[in-house]
């Protein structure tokens, strides 16, 4: 049975109960979020053929480090980096290193700030160069089913409704969505209950309620939606080596709807995709 708990008074750890949030909470996830929001939108000029992932990590690293925020993903369970970025058909958690970007690359770029206890965690993805219009399609569909996810949540809707609606439009859409992760509650932690599928039925999942913070983020692949996890047991892979894209929100269930904590200050949520 599915327990919900005020967050001021919960533990720091992951019970599998799920926290509800009050102002303070949304308060610090603003700001928190707003800082991840802001480093995405700088390093849209800052990818470009040429560019390594490794300078992308360090430009991550340095802007949180002057904005007084620290990466959650930094020696997290033993990963080294500062953020993720997946290139191609690297579904999620590429790690950075010193191989450039190539024109025509689509890449992800996931970053998770620390801010006063807080985690602002989003991603986008970035064309590098001009890229082929397969590849700029997979984009528009993955935005889009991220934006339609979000769209389902609601005070007594189930989680389940956001699943049904990216998976219903992505395979509409000729695509598949990735089984083998999820979005995750968000807040205090780096990642709590409950889980977020991207697929799934309407009446399935947890009922959502006013106070939940968690993030959305599908991986849509223009293949199969199988993975598989590379042996440094981070980056995972499409098996048919098939193009996968990937964005990111971090949103609060409110009493009318949600609020979108990640948005670009300057609409840059899709970067190089027409407005």
């Amino acid at each position: 049975m599915v327990t919900y708990l005020d967050a001021a008074t919960a533990p720091l750890r992951n019970t599998g109960q799920i926290r509800l949030y009050g102002e303070d909470g949304f308060a610090g996830m603003r700001k928190a979020c707003d800082l991840t929001a802001r480093c995405l939108d700088e390093l849209v000029p800052m990818v470009a053929p040429g560019v390594t992932t490794d300078a992308i990590d360090r430009f991550v690293f340095e802007f949180g480090m002057d904005h007084g925020a620290l990466p959650a993903t930094l020696n997290y369970r033993g990963y080294t980096k500062s953020s993720c970025t997946s290139i191609n058909h690297v579904v999620c958690h590429g790690i950075p290193d010193n191989k450039p970007l190539k024109d025509g690359d689509i890449v992800n770029i996931d970053v998770t700030y620390i801010l006063d206890g807080w985690h602002g965690d989003s991603s986008r993805m970035y064309p590098v160069g001009t890229i082929k219009r397969a590849a700029e399609r997979l984009l528009e569909v993955t935005h889009e089913c991220l934006m339609r996810g979000i769209a389902a949540v609601r005070p007594g809707a189930r989680t389940g409704a956001i699943g049904a609606a990216i998976q219903t439009y992505a395979e509409a859409e000729r695509c598949s969505v990735v089984r083998d992760f999820c979005g995750h509650g968000v807040g205090q932690l780096f990642h709590d209950a409950p889980n977020i599928l991207h697929y799934g039925n309407v009446n399935e999942g947890v009922e959502m309620r006013p106070g939940m913070i968690f993030t959305i983020e599908p991986m849509i692949n223009l293949g199969r939606p199988h993975v598989k996890v590379l042996s440094d047991g981070w980056t995972a892979v499409t098996r048919d080596r098939s193009l996968s894209a990937q964005y990111e929100h971090t949103i609060g269930v409110t009493d009318a709807g949600c609020e979108i904590f990640t948005l670009s200050p300057n609409k840059l949520d899709r970067p190089g995709l027409p407005a």
